[in-house]
């Protein structure tokens, strides 16, 4: 990822001596990070997830490159339409580009990701799913759906693979203001600062006193999921 979680995430992989490849559609972004990041550490490739052999590409490379893949971080994830419309209104078609990016963009990356750890007998899959697929919230109905689905997706698949030395997990997030929360809220909330936009997530939403939930908190839980440290948590 190229910003947000997967901006942290990427940060706190290489400050752990890992080396990535970063893959997303935001191309200034991830050429910038991977510069940021050094040679030597980090590369990027254009990705887009509802592209299944772009998937596979960027897998591939990843295993040309470095030898073998020992993690991939599915965190590829937009929102959709913003309009806050009634379920009896809802659009379908957005519904299912969300759908495509945030579920069968996971599912293309889970699958990929298996086919080249799974005869090595070792690896870890990372998903992102969200609080939202788990509590009925204020999010849209197609992004609340389609992280539920991740969850059900990990599951899924984390029994199979198990058999052959593969980790397979979630991660849940709260809010946290990325730059696609943050747009959400000025949509929906155009008359107020971006400060104000911060504080609604902070401290209107989330639920825990005393602390702020930031991208480098799941950044380290992934890594964490990444690492030989967690070698019995599927």
């Amino acid at each position: 990822g190229a910003s947000g979680i997967g901006e942290a995430t990427a940060r706190e992989l290489v400050k752990n001596g890992a080396r990535v490849v970063l893959a997303d559609v935001q191309d200034d972004l991830g050429r910038a990070l991977a510069t940021d990041l050094g040679a030597d550490a980090a590369s990027y490739t254009r990705c887009d997830v509802t592209d299944e052999a772009q998937v596979a590409a960027a897998v591939d490379l990843a295993v040309a490159r470095h030898g073998k893949l020992d993690t991939i971080f599915n965190n590829a994830g937009v929102v959709g339409s913003l309009a806050r419309s009634p379920l009896g209104a809802l659009d379908l078609d957005d519904f299912d580009r969300v759908m495509a990016v945030n579920t069968r963009g996971v599912m293309a990356g889970v699958k990929h990701a298996a086919r080249v750890m799974v005869p090595r007998r070792s690896g870890s899959i990372i998903c992102t799913a969200s609080i939202a697929g788990v509590l009925g919230m204020i999010t849209p109905h197609p992004y609340s759906v389609s992280k539920s689905a991740v969850v059900g997706l990990v599951r899924a698949v984390a029994g199979e693979v198990a058999r052959s030395g593969v980790r397979v997990n979630a991660i849940s997030p709260n809010y946290i203001p990325t730059p696609l929360v943050m747009r959400i809220l000025e949509e929906w909330y155009p008359e107020r600062s971006a400060d104000e936009h911060r504080l609604i997530v902070e401290r209107d939403i989330n639920e825990m006193e005393g602390v702020v939930l930031e991208p480098e908190d799941i950044a380290r839980a992934a890594v964490y999921l990444a690492s030989d440290e967690s070698k019995y948590v599927n």
